[in-house]
């Protein structure tokens, strides 16, 4: 049975992929790729943030008792990632790649340590408090996905 954890890291994979392709298409101005592949991961991503936080993060806190700590963390963390994409957007339909690529850096720099936290903290705390219910997780975190 894959945990929690396992599921998650799974899905940052997948949007860490959509947005090396993205950037890269970006790079060599490839303007509809780039455009196709950035929607792509930005509908990926806010599927993986909806997964957390309608499902993840409100277990979790059901079973803590608490939604101060990591749960809140995460949750202005993904405020920032939001606000990063919609400059990302705003430089793709200029075509502005300079402005692109420095959003690009800042969110990636993010990004790493925003999922550094989740794979290491959160989500192995998880695994912890919800085993019981990690099966019934994972399967309402499936729906949320993009891939489902």
């Amino acid at each position: 049975m894959k945990t929690i954890s396992e599921f998650l890291t799974n899905d940052h994979q997948r949007c860490d992929d959509l947005f090396i392709a993205a950037e890269t298409a970006v790079s060599t101005s490839n303007w509809d790729e780039a455009r196709s592949l950035f929607e792509q991961f930005h509908d990926a991503t806010q599927s993986h943030f909806a997964m957390e936080e309608e499902v993840l993060f409100r277990a979790f806190e059901l079973q803590t008792g608490t939604n101060e700590g990591p749960t809140a963390v995460m949750r202005r963390e993904h405020e920032q990632i939001r606000g990063l994409l919609s400059r990302l957007s705003e430089a793709l339909e200029k075509a502005d790649k300079l402005a692109y690529l420095g959003y690009s850096e800042t969110l990636n720099i993010m990004l790493q340590q925003h999922n550094l936290k989740e794979e290491s903290i959160l989500y192995q705390m998880a695994d912890r408090v919800l085993h019981k219910r990690a099966e019934e997780v994972m399967e309402a975190m499936y729906h949320f996905s993009s891939v489902a």
